[in-house]
């Protein structure tokens, strides 16, 4: 076994125990651990092309003597879980009151039932309104307020990409104004995650490379902005997960069907949903939930974290070498960064990054997308400015406050428009 592989195995298995339940061929265990809750499981899915894996788990819930909630299987969320879908979601939770939920799918179909399922035990009580429950530990307020508890959630993650299946985050999207707005709570944390990284064979090269470029998002951001005893952990992490994207992305890229390649990009995305439940994510994420229309949130998150290192620069030279030395080892550096600091060094790991960006095709500029445009850049200095998302400024290393934006953040916007990234300020 790859010692990577090993390594993020055993860094996975120290932090969640025998509650994840994770690997090659492991989706028979579902129905036993459905079992544990109840006799009968809503479950939520794509029935097209995620039709097998849906089919596994309900035979597999069939042999647990657990029975499927309406005797259906409730249609999955669209992509960047649109509100619209999370109240769907809550309808199907709130007329079938079943003992568990299972949501299998990517993350926007994981994060719109964590959604769903704080609404259909805090609607009635507090409020329907999804808008109430954006930013930090208001579901948890209101589960201490009103005695209320979530159902159990069964996580079956499918895709290698946000990490959702772990986490404490739901990123929603109202596509009206095509902004995205994130709940961040422990409550809404599965209660056992699944992850069999065989079944990202049927993702698209597309998903595939999301997947990639969002593993090294979560783990780098987190890193940048880690203090204390929680560095030298996220530093294990963060050297483990790029490591293992820059190995085998590009391995994926050229042969789709490589199991080992797939459980390699899993277990990196794995690794960043360990990251940001550790820490925060920062200025590449609050970025991303802007550009919502135009590209998939790790893609997204790709194109920026290059243009945001080179602002953090001096704030993370130790992360910098840290990043610097995995692109190196698989030859996306060239420049000696011994010999380099200050601005030179993040300039050097920036143009890394985005070194390893064109080799698997992944856009690294905001003029690569079709349809962006100057509004997208006026959205998200507007989005930057919203108190519910104030956490990702206070988190980055260079701290912004709303008042920072215009002078700080939209000159980064410009420089990843361009490519230019001399029009970046440094505070």
């Amino acid at each position: 076994m790859d010692a990577s592989i090993k390594k993020a195995y055993d860094l996975l298995k120290a932090w969640k125990g025998d509650s994840y339940i994770f690997g090659l061929d492991v989706l028979d265990q579902v129905g036993a651990a459905a079992a544990k809750y109840g006799k009968n499981a809503l479950v939520v899915s794509n029935t097209t092309y995620l039709k097998p894996v849906a089919d596994q788990v309900v035979a597999s819930l069939k042999a647990a003597g657990v029975s499927l909630a309406g005797g259906v299987v409730a249609p999955d969320a669209k992509p960047n879980a649109p509100r619209e879908d999370v109240y769907r979601l809550e309808s199907y939770i709130l007329h079938h009151n079943p003992d568990v939920v299972i949501a299998i799918g990517g993350g926007s179909s994981i994060d719109a039932v964590k959604a769903a399922n704080a609404l259909a035990s805090l609607g009635g009580v507090i409020t329907p309104e999804i808008d109430h429950y954006f930013g930090m530990n208001v579901v948890t307020e209101g589960l201490e307020k009103t005695g209320r508890k979530l159902r159990p959630v069964i996580a079956v993650e499918t895709s290698a990409s946000s990490g959702a299946h772990l986490t404490k985050y739901a990123n929603i999207t109202d596509p009206v104004i095509g902004q995205k707005k994130l709940i961040v709570d422990m409550a809404i944390v599965p209660t056992i995650p699944v992850f069999d990284y065989a079944t990202t064979v049927s993702m698209p090269l597309s998903v595939t490379i999301d997947g990639a470029l969002d593993a090294i998002s979560h783990t780098f951001e987190v890193f940048c902005g880690a203090k204390g005893e929680a560095f030298d952990k996220v530093k294990e992490i963060t050297a483990t997960a790029i490591d293992l994207v820059a190995s085998y992305a590009k391995v994926l890229v050229d042969d789709p069907k490589n199991l080992t390649a797939r459980e390699a990009i899993g277990l990196a995305t794995d690794l960043g949903g360990y990251a940001i439940m550790i820490g925060g994510t920062s200025g590449a994420h609050l970025t991303s939930f802007s550009l919502v229309d135009i590209v998939a949130h790790g893609t997204a998150c790709g194109i920026m974290n290059p243009y945001y290192a080179v602002y953090y620069g001096k704030a993370i030279q130790e992360q910098l070498r840290v990043v610097g030395a995995a692109f190196a080892r698989h030859g996306y550096i060239k420049a000696d960064l011994d010999t380099l600091s200050g601005r030179e060094l993040a300039l050097a790991v920036a143009e890394g990054m985005i070194t390893f960006g064109k080799s698997i095709g992944a856009p690294t500029k905001l003029n690569d997308l079709k349809g962006f445009t100057e509004a997208h850049i006026t959205r998200a200095v507007n989005a930057a400015k919203d108190p519910q998302l104030e956490m990702k400024l206070k988190n980055m290393p260079v701290p912004m406050t709303a008042a920072d934006v215009d002078g700080y953040m939209e000159p980064i916007l410009r420089a990843a428009a361009s490519g230019d990234m001399s029009l970046i300020k440094e505070k």
